[in-house]
């Protein structure tokens, strides 16, 4: 049996307050749930795959404030089934949802667990994006509920990852040097010139790999970029589960971006035309990884 993607879902900021990273995904992760009609008592594994979140919090774990948000097995004495709730954060950065892909895989296929949410959410760490023309990445949040299928033919294949041959040209840190008071509040984002065509090139010649070793088609296959354009956002969509509140993401969608993708994917592009989708992620390393993705029904 494979791993499905059952339900998936985005968040974008409240614009009256600032943004929390624990917040977006949890509503994103509300919303997937709902779409799935499955309880947070069901899911027996979160994984939180965000990188940026504000006032550079690194304790505790994202992924146990997370769990908290979502109600995901608060007591497990009360509420046994199916299981304790278990949460981790797993950080790669732009790759961390496929990684999060690969460990789901290795969970379900052991009967670990029965159900699998994975989390990924971004925020400036002042808590609005919009106050740094410096820095890229939207405040955006993403989550993908994964389960098995009983279909031997859909779901994901393996994951695999790639290392470029050269040094990384985009990094994410705190400049303690000039940070001051404002540590809390501020991050560096700093990108080569020509850093976006070293991306595409590097993604385009990961997905090719990908496709050799596999053996698949890529004529007859959908991919999903390391980046969606934030100007074609995705419209509300029960099948797919989008949010409505994800009709514009304003910046460039980060560690959520296959979420985003997913969702445009299943909302507007004919099936007719397709195979499978090859999710496909890009970042510092230079990394990649990609997996195939077949939805049930195709």
């Amino acid at each position: 049996m494979g791993m499905v993607i059952t339900a998936a879902g985005t968040a974008l900021p409240d614009t009256s307050a600032p943004t929390s990273v624990v917040d977006l995904a949890g509503r994103a992760a509300r919303g997937a749930l709902a779409r799935a009609r499955v309880s947070a008592s069901s899911i027996g594994v979160l994984i939180n795959v965000g990188v940026y979140r504000e006032h550079n919090t690194f304790e505790p774990a994202m992924s146990a404030l997370v769990q908290k948000e979502v109600g995901i097995n608060l007591d497990y004495i009360a509420d046994p089934e199916p299981a304790a709730g278990f949460s981790f954060d797993l950080m790669n950065g732009a790759c961390g949802v496929l990684n999060a892909v690969q460990v789901g895989q290795a969970l379900l296929d052991t009967g670990s667990t029965e159900r699998l949410l994975i989390t990924a959410a971004d925020v400036h760490p002042c808590g609005d994006a919009d106050r740094d023309t410096g820095y890229p990445y939207a405040d955006l949040a993403g989550a993908l509920l994964l389960e098995r299928s009983a279909d031997p033919h859909a779901g994901f294949g393996p994951v695999r990852h790639y290392t470029a041959d050269r040094p990384t040209d985009v990094e994410g840190y705190l400049d303690t040097d000039t940070m001051g008071r404002h540590g809390r509040t501020t991050i560096t984002v700093r990108r080569e010139p020509g850093h976006a065509e070293r991306l595409s090139a590097f993604a385009a010649s990961a997905a090719a790999d990908y496709a050799q070793e596999i053996g698949i088609d890529l004529d007859r296959t959908l991919v999903i970029g390391p980046s969606p354009s934030p100007s074609a956002s995705p419209s509300p969509s029960p099948a797919a589960g989008a949010s409505a509140d994800a009709a514009a993401v304003r910046g460039e969608p980060h560690t959520a971006a296959p979420v985003l993708g997913y969702l445009q994917a299943m909302d507007g592009v004919p099936r007719d035309d397709h195979d499978q989708i090859l999710f496909v992620s890009v970042g510092a390393g230079p990394s990649a990884a990609c997996a195939l993705y077949r939805p049930e029904g195709w």
